[in-house]
C-alpha cells in the first residue's frame, strides 16, 4: 500500500470542507472537488472563516493558516483527483449518485488509491461494487464539526483488506483524530447506539412525560451529557435523523428505530432544527 500523501475530497458542503481544512492543516496536500462554482466558492469561505477562528483564538499562527491554505486546491472537475492517494466522498446521501462517482473514481485513480465514503448511514459495500477495487473501499465517517470532533469511524466491509484499514487508522492519526473500527451494518458504533436514544427521547416527549426542558436537563445532570437529546437533535438536524432512522429501520425492521409521528410532522413542517431557526427549540 503506497503511502497516503495526496488527499482528495468529493463535496465541499459541512462535512466535506471540515475533511479537506483538517486534511490541509495536518500537512496533507488536498484537492477539492464541488459539482459547481457557487458551492465550491462557499465551501472555500467556510474553511477561510474556521481557520480565522483558531487565528483568534491563538490555537494556529497566521503562517499556519496560510500554509494550510495554500496546501488546498480546489476545482469542479474531478479530473483533477487523479494524482491523489485517497479520495473522500462527502457528497449527498444519495446511494445512486454515490456509486455513480465511485465508478468514476475507480476509472480515474491510480490502482493503489484508496476510496472512503463519510456517509453516516448507507451501505458501503454497495458503493464498492460499483468499482474493480473493492478491497481499497471503506467507510471514514466524521463527527460534526470536523475540526473539533476527535472520532473517526472506520467501517470495514466485508471485502476491505487490512493494508487498506492500516492507511486509514495512520491517516486518521495524522490528522490529530481517535479512529474505531466498525462494521458496514447501518449506523456503525455511534448512530447505532445513539438513534434509538434520541427516537426514544422524542417519544418521551411526544407522550408527555416531561418537558422538553426537563428531558434535556434531566440527561445534561443525571448522565453527565454536554447537551439534552432534544437539543442535540435541533444540533444534527432532525431530518437528517428521520433519514438515517428510516435506512435503520429498513435494514433491520427493528421498532427500536422507527421514526415517531412527532418526528415526522416536524420534518414535513419544515421544522429542522438550528440550521432552519425551529425544531424543539426556536432559534430565530
Amino acid at each position: 500500500m503506497a503511502e497516503i500523501k495526496n488527499v482528495g475530497v468529493c463535496g465541499l458542503g459541512l462535512m466535506g470542507s471540515g475533511i479537506a481544512q483538517v486534511a490541509a492543516t495536518s500537512g496533507y496536500g488536498v484537492v477539492a472537488v464541488e459539482a459547481v462554482q457557487a458551492a465550491l466558492d462557499k465551501g472555500l469561505a467556510g474553511i477561510k472563516k474556521s481557520l480565522e477562528k483558531f487565528v483568534e483564538k491563538g490555537s494556529m499562527k497566521p503562517e499556519e493558516r496560510d500554509a494550510t491554505l495554500a496546501r488546498l486546491k480546489a476545482s469542479t472537475n474531478l479530473d483533477d483527483l487523479a494524482g491523489c492517494d485517497l479520495v473522500i466522498e462527502a457528497i449527498v446521501e444519495n446511494m445512486p449518485a454515490k456509486k455513480e462517482l465511485f465508478a468514476k473514481l475507480d476509472a480515474l485513480l491510480a490502482p493503489h488509491a484508496i476510496i472512503c465514503s463519510n456517509t453516516s448511514s448507507l451501505c458501503v459495500i454497495e458503493m464498492a461494487a460499483a468499482t474493480k477495487r473493492p478491497k481499497q473501499i471503506a467507510g471514514l465517517h466524521f463527527f460534526n464539526p470536523v475540526p473539533i470532533m476527535k472520532l473517526v469511524e472506520v467501517v470495514k466491509t466485508i471485502m476491505t483488506d487490512q493494508a487498506t484499514i492500516d492507511a486509514l487508522y495512520g491517516f486518521a492519526k495524522k490528522l490529530g483524530k481517535v479512529p474505531i473500527l466498525a462494521q458496514d451494518t447501518p449506523g456503525f458504533v455511534v448512530n447505532r447506539l445513539l438513534v434509538p436514544y434520541l427516537l426514544y427521547a422524542i417519544r418521551v416527549y411526544e407522550e408527555g412525560l416531561a418537558s422538553k426542558e426537563d428531558i434535556d436537563e434531566g440527561m445534561k445532570l443525571g448522565c453527565g451529557h454536554p447537551m439534552g437529546p432534544l437539543t442535540l437533535l435541533d444540533f444534527v438536524g432532525l431530518d437528517t435523523t428521520y433519514y438515517i432512522a428510516q435506512i435503520m429501520f429498513d435494514e433491520f425492521k427493528d421498532p427500536m428505530f422507527a421514526a415517531p409521528p412527532l418526528l415526522k410532522r416536524m420534518v414535513l413542517a419544515g421544522h429542522h432544527g438550528r440550521k432552519s431557526g425551529k425544531g424543539f427549540y426556536d432559534y430565530t
